[in-house]
């Protein structure tokens, strides 16, 4: 008999992940592996070539603990010397059950493919007794066969509100345990629910396609961060929890009305389904898909057209803006604004749409002021961004 639906499920989307990731791992290695090294190249002794298999994982080198406070090479720097070891992928445990399933099905897929497993929690200090349940959940992620298994403290700041500055350390955290243990992904527990939230926060800031997209599968620089979960509803993740007996910790700020997603959460997408019907949390989450497909292609149309629009001295031709779709114009203002100096975080649509009036409605008007000290202003037919 095999496992409970719920546990299948996820174990199903943890596999397809190591699978790519072991895919990436081998290409990797090859890349980067000595032309005496590579599968079918002459030996020096004379003996025929060795013909591995593509999908041949790696041979298992002796695993090196890396503790807490000592020193790890970049992943960069690694690169070479340790192109044969088996690959190491981390995930992110907060002890909630969309995390705790997570870490159960990497830690029954991950030898199978042999693949090193190991784990990492983050103690936010938000909370009374934060540190101990921190230990806690890395205790439950060592039972599960984890190793490395960290806990690590972080401080949390204010800017941008407390989910962002909270979310701002963790990702910062996650990224130093990365290069620590040259690791190379770490997965997160996010949801389909949690998708459809990310959707509907998106479409109340009103900032456009890219923040309709939600969440990406795959995401971090070199594509570190990957999230199984996002095809797989909140229910099931709890349920392949609960047939496995694994403890899970439900943290209050999730149920917190001062929070804005746990507003959401509670009231709002129950308020939308029960007007519009079961099935929105889907609907949502395959818009978000839909809106990264189109903002993907934008953005590569984008790019392409620059620099058609650009005279010889690299600056931006009004005239030639002008012609550009405006979600293509849009895209490529954004990012002269950026490449100028202005903080991605805080250059918001309202910005770009002023910015746009100097090609669009041009009657004169004066400088336009953007973060970052960054300033834009149309002269002799071009558009200048620079620093104030």
């Amino acid at each position: 008999m095999g496992p409970h639906p719920a546990v299948a499920a996820i174990r199903l989307a943890v596999r397809r992940v190591l699978h790519d990731l072991l895919t990436e791992h081998h290409t990797n290695t090859t890349l980067h592996a000595p032309a005496h090294a590579l599968p079918g190249a002459p030996s020096d002794t004379g003996a025929p070539p060795v013909h591995t298999p593509p999908t041949a994982v790696p041979p298992a080198a002796v695993p090196v603990e890396v503790r807490r406070g000592s020193s790890a090479r970049p992943r960069a720097a690694r690169t070479g010397a340790a192109a044969h070891e088996r690959p190491l992928v981390l995930v992110a445990c907060s002890g909630g059950a969309d995390s705790m399933a997570l870490a159960s099905a990497l830690a029954f897929e991950a030898p199978k493919l042999g693949v090193r497993a190991g784990g990492i929690t983050v103690d936010h200090g938000l909370q009374p007794g934060s540190d101990l349940r921190a230990e806690e959940v890395a205790l439950r992620l060592r039972e599960l066969g984890l190793d490395p298994v960290e806990s690590v403290a972080v401080t949390v700041g204010r800017g941008g509100g407390p989910e962002a500055a909270a979310r701002d350390a963790r990702y910062a955290a996650l990224d130093a345990a990365l290069e620590r243990h040259g690791a190379t992904a770490v997965l997160l527990g996010h949801t389909r629910d949690d998708q459809a939230e990310t959707v509907l926060l998106g479409l109340a800031r009103g900032s456009g396609i890219r923040s309709l997209s939600g969440m990406a599968a795959v995401s971090g620089a070199d594509g570190r961060y990957r999230r199984p979960f996002l095809q797989l509803d909140r229910q099931t993740a709890r349920k392949a929890c609960m047939v496995q007996s694994l403890p899970v910790w439900d943290d209050p700020h999730n149920a917190d009305p001062a929070y804005t997603r746990s507003r959401l959460r509670h009231e709002g997408l129950p308020a939308l389904e029960k007007a519009l019907g079961k099935g929105v949390v889907e609907a949502l989450a395959r818009t978000a898909q839909l809106s990264r497909d189109d903002a993907d292609a934008l953005d590569t149309w984008a790019r392409q057209a620059e620099a058609s629009v650009r005279d010889a001295a690299g600056l931006l031709e009004c005239a030639k803006l002008y012609a550009l779709p405006p979600a293509v114009r849009r895209r490529i203002l954004r990012r002269a604004a950026i490449e100028a100096g202005a903080p991605a975080g805080s250059l918001f649509a309202r910005h770009i749409e002023e910015i746009d009036r100097l090609i669009t409605g041009w009657r004169g008007q004066g400088a336009i002021n953007l973060p970052g000290r960054v300033v834009a202003q149309r002269q002799g037919g071009r558009l200048v961004i620079r620093q104030g």
